[in-house]
């Protein structure tokens, strides 16, 4: 019992100093960033909504308002918002799309992703389909912890992007609303969870951007 305390303590200070890190890195990132843009567009992974949620989660919400607040801002041009429907019906990216028309962005800049499973997909279909539609400077915008995680994955596939995370102090600053929107459009017909179609070691090389499919 006293290895599990001990064990249990250790494992929450490295947490705690791997997130701070991680912030740090961010905030770094970002105010060197700023001095390329605007970007042509910024990539925002996507986030699961379930049918038992009534309003958007948190995480999905941080990201959504961040990619507002940097189009606002003239940082970026245009956002690529990526998931499909992995864990539950809804199309992570469709449902991101119809929260950020809401809130007030333009219907216009706003492109969506709908094959991603993984953050690592998110990143690598985003980038794709941004350069296919002719986009040249382009910026991940996501929060601390998922930015440290793909940086890797990014320069192992050399895909070329900056980053734009999310400033936590400036979130904190951003006023926001859950608005009342009919999602039924964005759910996918016959869906099957990823828990049931994919064993765990799949998901995970998953995680790891081991399944991605090269866009030739």
């Amino acid at each position: 019992m006293k290895r599990f305390i001990i064990f249990s303590i250790v494992l929450i200070v490295l947490s705690h100093l791997f997130y701070s890190c991680a912030v740090s890195k961010a905030n770094k990132a970002f105010h060197k960033n700023i001095a390329n843009t605007p970007y042509d567009v910024v990539i925002v992974p996507g986030f699961p909504y379930q049918d038992s949620d009534t309003i958007w989660h948190d995480v999905m919400k941080m990201r959504v308002y961040w990619s507002q607040y940097l189009y606002e801002n003239n940082y970026t041009r245009n956002i690529i918002y990526s998931g499909s429907a992995v864990y539950s019906p809804y199309i992570e990216s469709e449902v991101m799309k119809l929260h950020a028309i809401a809130i007030g962005l333009p219907s216009g800049v706003i492109y969506t992703e709908t094959r991603a499973e993984h953050s690592t997909e998110n990143l690598y279909y985003s980038y794709q389909l941004a350069k296919k539609m002719g986009f040249e400077k382009i910026a991940l915008a996501t929060d601390p912890f998922q930015t440290s995680m793909l940086t890797s994955f990014a320069r192992r596939k050399k895909i070329k992007v900056d980053y734009l995370p999310v400033v936590l102090d400036t979130l904190k600053t951003i006023s926001k609303v859950n608005p009342n929107i009919d999602l039924s459009s964005t759910k996918m017909e016959n869906f099957v969870s990823i828990t049931e179609r994919e064993s765990t070691w799949k998901r995970w090389m998953g995680t790891l951007g081991k399944n991605i499919v090269e866009v030739q």
